[in-house]
């Protein structure tokens, strides 16, 4: 009889990369492993499948420079990768051990051999329940059960983890070993970092013993627990997870926050089941780092892909400029070509300058203004990024916390800049006219328009009162721009400003922004240092050239506006269906809602966890693109329609929290994200 153990390891684990190769000691993860597992007196092979990934030829050559057999096989369906390499060696029992438990203990591997020979079961273990530490899991099977399994199974969570078939169909006999006393507490096995160090703790403690026992371990523990900092980690926590959200633990880790930007994190929108990262994306559709295909029905890159992801005509002209290059000594003539193109479409504009980032096109556009107008102190209304000139309105107290989120922490923004922003409310030109006779603004920065549209001539008497004030007004369009007309959305009110940014929707997912203005304004520019390398990179003005050309051929702020109002109409008839108060705030072309509950964050990431049950990336808003039609909308509104009904019942009394998964989202911008 052919006991074989086959150890399932690979490079390409999302949580912690190449974790099977990284060293205690000196010594790879994987060679503790099988010199642990060696000892084993019950079995007669040891052999490592990996897969037929590139990465994993590492992997291989290493396994076998050490004297093991190593097989490759399919990443995703494991169940098959068992069976190839069972077959291959005419195995009769499989032990399967998992290429992250580097303290496999040989005695228990023998003890779960015998009680599986010794009896006549299908599968045993010591994991289900499990009683002994996590890390220390073994698997016995026969390979004429396994290959029955395959046959009767097609679930990708089967397929992946091998043995949960076994368990669950009730069609085979299975006996679990338990330990006397629970110690699944104990946390050995790697797939963080965390994990990583308390190995690494251990094998420190013993070394250069390589062959210390589990109980050993146990004892160690009790001696010295500050050495096992993974306890708040849970067991098999990685199985019910995606690879998204996986990489997404690992990110935390290294990445303060996670990400590069707050509105992509996952806890904006379904904490711990967010797919969070995505290998493709095409049209209004994003696929996943398990290819999962959803439909998106939320922000759409942060409102950048206003045609759509990867439109075939941008693309293309930036695969052209890239085989042309992208940089080089020279300038490129795109620069000039956008620039002109701006103040085409804005007559009121006479220069401009290009930067890549929303962010750093307000900080320039501060930075001109204030030379310009010999004044440090700005009005504003809105987001304008995150540099401290804006941050410095919260130095006093939380003045943000009705533009943004509230509780944004100003630290590392330098003291002396306190009493230089000044936030107002929009449609309160009471409020802003005070600002201008008391704190001696010079400038004026603001969204043309943000949650609601201006009242009572507002922008008029803003414009006005800059004129009378010699103030230099700014319309921050960075969101705005192109969604409602050819350019900025200040054009539909006929009121212009000194300056405007431009960006989001101006490249179609490409980095462009600019800020363009009247050439006494832009001028100051020469008397200030404002430069940086990639700023004269080519991509993003080609990018922006061509999706203006495109906006312009099919008059995409047409085409999203209308079917904006169509979703609005359809939100507020859904509502009214189900007896629910909402609020519709925003452009047509990137709306969203409020219900009007105490529970609305619960509410909130309930829609969010059922449209994503259904394929949709949803939330309580929707940047419409031209990609998006009339169809998908009636799709997402089908789903969302029994949505609104359990979330009527949660009104009239139903537990909205039993409904929930996990975690409550975070509350967002209150604003044009």
């Amino acid at each position: 009889m052919s006991i074989i153990a086959i150890v399932q390891a690979r490079m390409g684990s999302t949580r912690l990369k190449a974790k099977v190769l990284r060293k205690i000691n000196g010594v790879p993860l994987i060679k503790l492993l099988l010199l642990r597992l060696s000892k084993s007196t019950l079995l007669d092979k040891i052999i490592v499948a990996t897969t037929s990934n590139k990465e994993d030829i590492e992997l291989k050559n290493y396994v076998e420079s050490i004297g093991y057999d190593c097989e490759i096989g399919s990443e995703k369906n494991v169940m098959d990768r068992y069976i190839k390499v069972g077959v291959m060696n005419k195995a009769k029992i499989i032990v399967r051990i998992t290429g992250d438990c580097p303290l496999i203990d040989p005695q228990i591997v023998d003890k779960v051999i015998s009680e599986f020979t010794s009896r006549e079961f299908d599968y045993v273990s010591n994991i289900s329940p499990p009683t002994f530490p996590d890390g220390l899991d073994v698997e016995v099977f026969k390979l004429s059960s396994l290959i029955e399994a395959s046959n009767q199974t097609s679930k990708l969570y089967d397929l992946e983890h091998v043995t949960p078939y076994f368990r669950d169909s009730g069609y085979y006999t299975t006996y679990n070993i338990k330990n006397k006393k629970d110690y699944s507490h104990i946390r050995l096995t790697v797939d963080e970092l965390i994990d990583l160090n308390v190995i690494k703790n251990i094998f420190t403690y013993f070394h250069p013993n390589y062959y210390f026992s589990w109980t050993d371990i146990i004892d160690l523990h009790k001696k010295e627990p500050n050495l096992f900092t993974n306890h708040n980690l849970q067991r098999n926590e990685g199985a019910n997870m995606g690879s998204g959200q996986k990489l997404w633990k690992r990110a935390k880790e290294i990445i303060p926050g996670g990400n590069m930007l707050l509105s992509k994190r996952p806890e904006m929108f379904l904490p711990d089941e967010w797919p969070s990262y995505f290998s493709k994306a095409k049209g209004c559709k994003v696929w996943d780092l398990d290819g999962v295909s959803y439909t998106d029905m939320s922000i759409m890159g942060i409102g950048t892909n206003i045609l759509g992801y990867a439109n075939e005509e941008v693309d293309q002209e930036v695969v052209n400029t890239v085989k042309s290059s992208n940089m080089s000594t020279l300038n490129c003539p795109e620069e000039v070509y956008l620039v002109e193109k701006l103040i085409e479409m804005h007559p009121w504009a006479d220069m401009g300058r290009l930067a890549r980032s929303g962010g750093e096109a307000n900080a320039i556009a501060i930075r001109i203004a204030r030379a310009a107008s010999k004044n440090d102190n700005v009005a504003i209304c809105g987001y304008h990024g995150w540099h401290d000139w804006y941050l410095a309105a919260n130095l006093k107290k939380d003045e943000l916390g009705s533009h943004l989120i509230p509780g944004l922490e100003p630290n590392g923004v330098p003291e002396n800049l306190r009493d230089t922003v000044y936030p107002f409310k929009y449609n309160c030109f009471e409020e802003l006219e005070d600002l201008v006779n008391t704190k001696n603004i010079g400038i004026i920065k603001m969204e043309v328009l943000r949650g609601e549209s201006p009242k009572n001539n507002f922008l008029k008497k803003v414009r006005d009162l800059a004129t009378k004030k010699n103030i230099i007004l700014i319309f921050d369009e960075c969101t705005s721009g192109f969604r409602e007309t050819f350019g900025g959305i200040h054009k539909k009110f006929e009121v212009d400003p000194d300056m405007a940014m431009f960006g989001k929707a101006m490249g179609n997912g490409y980095a462009i922004t600019a800020v363009i203005g009247k050439k006494e304004i832009m001028q100051s520019a020469q008397s200030s240092f404002i430069s940086s390398t990639f700023w004269t990179e080519r991509i993003g003005p080609t990018a922006a050239l061509k999706t203006i050309e495109i906006m312009n051929r099919e008059k995409t702020w047409e085409y999203i506006t209308r079917l904006g109002l169509y979703i609005r109409d359809c939100w507020q008839l859904l509502a009214d269906k189900h007896g629910l108060e909402i609020s519709v705030w925003g452009i047509p072309s990137l709306s969203g809602f409020n219900i009007k509950s105490t529970k609305f964050l619960e509410y909130k990431t309930f829609i969010t966890q059922e449209m994503l049950k259904n394929g949709f990336l949803a939330g309580n808003c929707i940047y419409v693109c031209k990609s998006h039609n009339k169809k998908i909308v009636d799709e997402y509104m089908y789903y969302l329609d029994s949505i609104f009904k359990i979330l009527r019942e949660c009104e009239d009394g139903r537990d909205i929290n039993k409904l929930l998964k996990n975690s409550i989202c975070h509350s967002g911008f209150k604003r044009l994200n």
